[in-house]
């Protein structure tokens, strides 16, 4: 009997562990993937979700291929500029709206405005998943160390 219920077990186990990857093929792709592979698959998305036409695709895409090669050196400047990395990413969002804003009709801009507010959504329950299964749960809170000294 204890058999058959680990048997079981582990059915149900390996099945859902499958199940839960296979909802996600394209996150696991994502780190083997070219820039411009990822600009390909980015201005697909965009050309589904928000219907571009042509001359939109192309806008899009050389919008997306620029950012992708400006993106090491940003990567770059952030690491130097520790403390101002929200700070430009902040700005560096305003200037990929307004550069979208450009392209994309108004109804296709606030549709892309509420794709990405979800993506933003999704990495920060990633982010704060990540964070709250480590370490941190076991830190006082209050920046810790001894105050009585």
């Amino acid at each position: 009997m204890k058999k058959l219920i680990i048997a079981a077990l582990l059915v149900v186990g390996v099945s859902s562990f499958a199940q839960d990857n296979a909802d996600r093929p394209q996150r696991a792709n994502m780190g083997n993937m070219t820039p411009e592979q990822r600009t390909e698959q980015r201005v697909a998305r965009m050309t589904k979700d928000l219907n571009l036409d042509a001359k939109q695709q192309e806008q899009v895409k050389q919008l997306y291929a620029d950012e992708a090669k400006n993106r090491e050196a940003k990567m770059a400047e952030m690491k130097d500029k520790k403390g101002q990395g929200r700070e430009m990413m902040a700005e560096q969002r305003k200037a990929m709206e307004g550069k979208m804003a450009a392209i994309l009709t108004p109804e296709q801009l606030a549709k892309w405005k509420s794709n990405q507010e979800k993506m933003q959504q999704r990495m920060q329950q990633r982010m704060s998943e990540r964070q709250g299964g480590g370490m941190g749960d076991d830190r006082p809170q209050g920046g810790g160390g001894n105050m009585e000294n």
